[in-house]
């Protein structure tokens, strides 16, 4: 008799099924603090965007326009009202807009839909209003 050294088909399968099931129990506890990383990553970046527009508002004395839009945060505005004292470098430490979590655009009103000056707005994961999770600046405070 050799003396054969591995394991059996049943071996393997049990192993397999007790992979399975652990990953079954973990992965929904991973993806829901993915989820949550998101909501807190866009709660900043909003935050950031906030900051970014009182000193635009510091500068030129009003807010970027809807149509405008948080561009004019890093790229001065040719429509619209005019900024006359347009930080040269922009208001935000990044040369574009940055997107969402879910790379998605911010949507951004002026003035807001509740008498506030502006509003900020990710959609989330959806990427569309309506689809789930909304994050905005009135949300998180001004």
């Amino acid at each position: 008799m050799r003396n054969k050294k591995g394991f059996t088909f049943i071996e393997i399968m049990a192993v397999m099924i007790i992979i399975g099931i652990m990953a079954a129990l973990i992965m929904p506890r991973i993806f829901s603090r993915i989820e949550d990383a998101k909501v807190t990553a866009a709660k900043v970046q909003i935050k950031n965007f906030e900051d970014a527009l009182k000193l635009f508002y510091l500068d030129n004395n009003f807010y970027p326009s809807t149509e405008q839009g948080l561009q004019a945060l890093v790229q001065k505005p040719t429509t619209g009202q005019i900024p006359k004292d347009w930080r040269a470098d922009g208001y935000l430490e990044t040369s574009k807009v940055p997107l969402d979590p879910w790379g998605n655009s911010y949507v951004y009103l002026s003035p807001g839909p509740n008498g506030q000056p502006y509003e900020i707005i990710s959609y989330g994961s959806s990427g569309k209003q309506g689809g789930g999770t909304e994050i905005t600046s009135e949300d998180i405070g001004q």
